[in-house]
């Protein structure tokens, strides 16, 4: 079994956890992109969708599906979203899409955040994958320094801009023994919108794809 279809796979557990009156949150990135995709048949029983990115939401409409803002609803039942990598506690990182900022407040305002991954995706420790900070463009270098403090090398994406009109820095070599203390630090640095460390707010199911079947991580 392929990498796609594995995330096909994982995409379609996901669907077992809607229920008829759900405000549900969706993610970025081309597992969501098949939860979206089956979404479709199940769109009419939803109370609302509301999208982390604009990506999202034009695949959304393509649809059909009627795309709501987080302000007129304050709360969201169910998130659905992917990730770069993700550990067995549950702490993730994200942004490789650069939506992180977006994700990260609709992961803090549901009720349940689920979360769907193929068996490539978990790892024993976070920092394989490049970890994403979104950041003010007159801050990009200023942060990049501080980070270098850290012991991790900051990586400007180059041409990217996010939904939020921001840059990305991407940081390697970082092997992240404590997600939480690590996001809370990064936070912290003036310009950073957030850092794509997802620990203080992690996922609460963990959905992930292997060969022959879907496991479920709590």
């Amino acid at each position: 079994m392929g990498q796609n279809d594995k995330k096909k796979r994982a995409a379609q557990a996901a669907l077992e956890y809607l229920r008829d009156g759900t405000t549900l949150g969706v993610g970025t990135g081309t597992t969501v992109d098949h939860f979206i995709a089956a979404l479709g048949a199940r769109s009419g029983t939803l109370d609302g969708v509301v999208s982390s990115s604009e990506r999202s939401t034009a695949k959304l409409r393509e649809l059909g599906i009627e795309v709501i803002d987080l302000a007129s609803v304050g709360e969201v039942d169910l998130y659905v979203d992917g990730a770069d990598e993700a550990t067995k506690h549950l702490h993730l990182i994200k942004g490789g899409g650069g939506a992180l900022t977006r994700e990260k407040i609709l992961a803090g305002a549901a009720r349940r955040f689920v979360c769907i991954v193929d068996d490539t995706k978990l790892v024993a420790q976070l920092g394989h994958f490049p970890v994403p900070i979104e950041v003010i463009p007159m801050a990009r270098s200023f942060v990049s320094r501080q980070i270098l403090k850290t012991g991790g090398r900051p990586v400007w994406r180059e041409g990217f801009i996010t939904d939020n009109g921001n840059h990305i820095i991407d940081i390697h070599d970082w092997r992240i023994g404590n997600p939480i203390e690590l996001e809370t630090r990064v936070n912290q640095i003036p310009g950073v919108v957030t850092v794509g460390i997802f620990a203080q707010r992690h996922a609460d199911v963990l959905l992930v794809a292997g060969e022959t079947e879907v496991r479920t991580i709590r």
